[in-house]
């Protein structure tokens, strides 16, 4: 999968144009790698588009902790969006990582999230279209 690809199916999916798309995703994959391993970041940032692969690097090592509400109101301000965009956004961005990466490696980082996080990251709930 390519970038546009990536893009669009994120666009889709949160019913977002593509420039919001864009801003969405970015933002996301730079929360995501805060909130996990930078390992684990890296591993990810591997498997991604040439182009988004640089947003999907950690600051540091270690895992920063914080919960789901902190990690869409991050995307909501990275992004420029509203809160409810952001989720959308944010379960959008975890969907088609879901499609675009190896499992194992989808399950690694979803692994390294608590289980509030299943809201936007469902290893195994099929993909269905959100609605505003």
């Amino acid at each position: 999968m390519d970038q546009d690809q990536f893009i669009g199916a994120v666009a889709q999916r949160c019913g977002a144009s593509a420039e919001q798309a864009t801003a969405i995703t970015r933002a996301t994959l730079t929360t995501l790698a805060e909130r996990i391993d930078g390992g684990e970041a890296r591993d990810l940032a591997d498997q991604l588009p040439e182009a988004l692969r640089a947003y999907a690097f950690g600051p540091a090592e270690a895992a920063e902790p914080f919960g789901i509400d902190v990690f869409v109101e991050r995307v909501s301000g990275r992004a420029d969006v509203d809160v409810d965009a952001a989720r959308d956004g944010v379960t959008a961005v975890f969907d088609v990582l879901r499609d675009a990466v190896d499992p194992a490696a989808y399950a690694q980082v979803v692994g390294q999230l608590p289980a509030e996080y299943g809201d936007v990251a469902d290893q195994s709930a099929p993909y269905v279209r959100r609605t505003a």
